[in-house]
């Protein structure tokens, strides 16, 4: 058999080879046995030395002629396989956009959150600006300028968390008010304002209370404000968030920073005044003070108490969380349970 038909033979098992090839492996092996420095064609070609000057050159180039079919048939079954390969792949991983999406558990704001940003909009509806303020303040933001010198028996009513001699941890948000009267400009309006966060006094945690609770204090001051402004104020409020039928009284009370000084009960919005466990059958609720700013603490703050009066009231979400829901520990709203929380669904957010 001459060399050429060696060649001829080679070429044609070879091609067959490549074409049965099922993946890139196989077909990498192929390339290696027919076209390495060992193969066949090589060897095939070692026996040119015995042709004549004439037929080398002929013999030469039709095994150049099948190297390169042999390595474009090659480069082609790789081809082939790669796509497959690539189409089966994205067979397996296609997704079904028709199918409908998994549903991810959302959370929502937490109730407190909830309750105070419902007040922050009565408030704001009512032309109030919401400041907030510094958790950390100063002795006399916090006890003096609220008509509490350092002396005063009244400061026994709030346990406070100190940081140094002057400094602590508010027992309140009335500093925030302090410092608004004092740079409030009256010449362009009355001012109106409430001051909603956390407050911290060194209390035992139990089902009512907690070192830590919230607050929102509002403060009303201009020319000729009474208490019927106060009453007219509350009721509005208590209404919105109570409901329409509800009713305030006021009863006598005592506070350094406002004089006179009132509690507040609304109506209880369960049993509506008959009397029920809510409003441990009186008919009414306790749901916060007030009362007139007492002249001192205008004083303090650079104003006039003969020419300017105003109202002050302090009210806790906590408690109209409690009342609302009807929760009788104050403690799981900061347990962080989800079990508890989950039932606040109110507006979800990411």
């Amino acid at each position: 058999m001459s060399l050429q038909d060696k060649l001829e033979t080679l070429k044609l098992a070879t091609l067959a080879k490549i074409e049965d090839a099922s993946d890139l492996k196989a077909v990498n092996q192929i390339r290696v046995e027919t076209l390495g420095k060992k193969g066949p064609i090589t060897e095939v070609l070692r026996g040119m030395k015995d042709l004549s000057p004439e037929e080398r050159p002929l013999v030469g180039a039709f095994a150049n002629e099948i190297r390169d079919e042999l390595t474009q048939a090659i480069e082609a079954k790789n081809q082939a396989l790669e796509a497959a390969a690539l189409e089966a792949a994205l067979a397996a991983e296609a997704i079904d956009v028709t199918l409908p999406g998994k549903q991810l558990p959302q959370g929502t704001r937490h109730v407190l959150t909830q309750i105070m940003e419902e007040i922050e909009d009565i408030f704001l509806g009512m032309g109030y600006q919401v400041i907030e303020g510094n958790e950390v303040e100063s002795d006399h933001y916090n006890f003096e300028r609220m008509n509490l010198p350092k002396d005063h028996p009244a400061r026994d009513m709030q346990d406070t968390f100190y940081i140094s001699e002057e400094t602590l941890i508010r027992t309140h948000t009335s500093p925030v008010q302090a410092r608004v009267m004092e740079k409030h400009d009256f010449s362009k309006g009355a001012l109106r304002m409430i001051s909603p966060g956390k407050v911290f006094r060194r209390d035992t945690d139990d089902a009512t209370h907690s070192h830590q609770f919230h607050q929102i204090e509002g403060l009303v001051i201009d020319k000729n404000i009474t208490m019927a402004d106060l009453k007219g104020t509350l009721e509005v409020v208590m209404q919105k968030m109570f409901g329409a039928d509800r009713k305030i009284r006021l009863r006598p009370s005592y506070f350094p920073f406002t004089e006179p000084s009132v509690e507040v009960d609304v109506s209880c919005f369960k049993c509506g005044g008959a009397g029920c466990n809510v409003c441990k059958h009186t008919g009414w609720i306790e749901i916060l003070g007030a009362g007139m700013v007492h002249p001192a603490v205008l004083e303090m703050s650079g104003i006039d108490p003969e020419v300017y009066s105003g109202f002050a009231f302090g009210l806790g979400p906590d408690r109209v969380a409690m009342l609302r829901y009807g929760v009788n520990d104050i403690r799981n709203f900061y347990q962080n349970d989800l079990r508890f929380l989950s039932q606040f669904k109110g507006e979800q957010t990411c």
